[in-house]
């Protein structure tokens, strides 16, 4: 059964205490001497963070749908195989496509758009053989 609370409970004092917090560090960063190198140090050590978790995701799905991937045709594969490449490739040139401006935007967008098309009919493929 759920837990009953009063009504005065302290969750949104703790919400406001957490969000104060990361004012709080958000701002340290900003005034700070020195703030925007550890910054940048910061942001780095994040996207090496979520590029692993990435990695390890894709690892444990094929491991998980192994079955399932030597299942698909070649075609279906390949296609697969080469969204989820040309993803991981427009993700790392994020940066640099945006610092091209407004077309290198533009291409950013197209080029996830194929990748999550790509994805979408294999997958409709694979759920056209059930």
């Amino acid at each position: 059964m759920g837990r009953i609370e009063a009504p005065g409970s302290l969750d949104g004092v703790k919400l406001a205490g957490q969000i104060a917090l990361i004012a709080l560090i958000a701002l340290v960063f900003t005034v700070l001497p020195g703030g925007g190198g550890a910054l940048e140090v910061a942001i780095t050590l994040l996207s090496v963070a979520f590029f692993a978790a990435v990695g390890f995701l894709g690892y444990r799905m094929w491991h998980q749908y192994r079955f399932e991937l030597e299942g698909l045709e070649a075609r279906e594969r390949l296609v697969l195989y080469g969204s989820i490449g040309l993803a991981f490739l427009t993700l790392c040139a994020f940066t640099r496509m945006f610092e091209a401006g407004g077309f290198g935007a533009l291409a950013w967008f197209a080029l996830l758009g194929i990748c999550c098309y790509g994805l979408y009919w294999v997958w409709t493929q694979y759920r056209s053989y059930a």
